[in-house]
């Protein structure tokens, strides 16, 4: 099969669909691999890296699109990629498709076969496409909302950790998934006092249960929410509803019952995010205030550690991508169950029902001819 690995063109997004490590890996078994020429320069690794296990550099991202079968990329194709991609051609990639009706219906008109890593799910509900991005994302939670709590920035001047003398700052969490445990780990490990809130009682007994004390669970629900915001430093929403929108948990008339500077994270961005108030930005312009509250809501937050990144994304990925390199995607997904219900978009239909419920859709919109 030919492959192409693009150049994201995301804002700042600086990470690239494959390693030279994974590339060696399908061209060893006869692939024929495309990689637009300084793909991977954001990510550390350069043309001639790719080049020495057998890649091709094209120098642009027209010729990659034109040249291959399937294209393997980190996020979601842009509007200025739309008309690059083909009928039949296989996208492998972050689409959150709920969160953008635009993106959707571009992917319906190209009529090409669309696969999310983000709802590639295992037998057992986790998402293993998912997770080494939630992983990343909820440890830089932290490590952004740390930031943003100094006062030259507008934040409330709290030292997440505290001093002798002086208690630390106090951490919110609105899930005990990946991104919350993560963001809970380092929360925890610069001395905060950390308190993670979730629906799902099992996840909330696995948090007790590896977290050092300082780490509290409780049952969420709108009152514990807006008791616990008015005393807390820094909140993460780190919610995820697998292929659908986030549900609202802080609404805009909530921002009030904040003390200012307080610092929210939307890890939940992507999905629409779990605030009323969540707009999203970039690296370059990462925050902005309302009510005198800061939002970080920075869609592609993995995108600022891009090495760790795409070093993290295929270990995962690579698998599926030998899998549809040998197969062909109907026989891989007919192969693995997991990857099946990766499937979102096949030949101008959505074949993914949250996505539809996303939309509110009639069947006569599912489907575009």
């Amino acid at each position: 099969m030919k492959i192409g690995i693009p150049k994201e063109i995301k804002n700042n997004e600086s990470r690239v669909g494959m390693t030279p490590s994974g590339v060696y890996e399908l061209t060893k078994n006869k692939h024929i691999v495309f990689i637009q020429s300084t793909a991977g320069e954001g990510s550390g690794f350069f043309d001639e890296d790719y080049q020495h296990v057998g890649a091709i550099i094209l120098q642009t991202i027209e010729e990659v699109y034109l040249l291959s079968d399937m294209i393997v990329k980190v996020k979601e194709p842009v509007t200025s990629e739309y008309p690059l991609i083909r009928p039949n051609q296989v996208l492998f990639t972050y689409f959150h498709f709920a969160s953008s009706e635009e993106l959707t219906f571009a992917m319906l008109k190209s009529q090409a076969v669309c696969i999310a890593y983000e709802t590639v799910e295992d037998a057992d509900g986790s998402l293993p496409l998912l997770t080494p991005m939630s992983e990343v994302a909820g440890r830089m939670a932290i490590q952004q909302g740390a930031k943003y709590l100094e006062k030259p920035i507008k934040g409330r001047g709290v030292l997440l950790g505290g001093v002798p003398g002086v208690p630390p700052g106090r951490v919110l969490i609105l899930g005990a998934g990946v991104v919350g445990v993560q963001a809970a780990k380092m929360a925890a490990g610069l001395g905060a006092h950390v308190t993670i809130l979730d629906t799902n009682m099992k996840r909330l007994r696995y948090v007790n249960d590896v977290m050092p004390p300082h780490v509290i669970t409780e049952f969420s629900s709108e009152y514990n929410i807006r008791r616990h915001i008015k005393d807390h430093d820094l909140i993460i929403g780190g919610v995820l509803i697998k292929g659908a929108k986030a549900p609202k948990l802080i609404t805009k008339e909530m921002l009030k019952e904040m003390r200012p500077g307080t610092v929210i994270v939307d890890v939940a961005v992507d999905q629409g995010g779990c605030f009323e108030t969540t707009v999203p930005t970039t690296h370059e312009n990462p925050t902005y205030i309302i009510e005198d509250v800061i939002h970080y809501c920075v869609a592609n937050m993995p995108g600022a550690v891009p090495y760790t990144s795409t070093m993290a994304l295929t270990n995962v990925t690579l698998p599926y991508v030998l899998m549809l390199a040998e197969l062909g995607w109907e026989a891989a997904c007919e192969k693995s169950e997991s990857l099946a219900k990766g499937l979102n978009i096949v030949n101008g239909k959505c074949v993914y029902d949250d996505i539809i419920k996303a939309f509110d859709w009639k069947d006569s919109l599912n489907e575009i001819n």
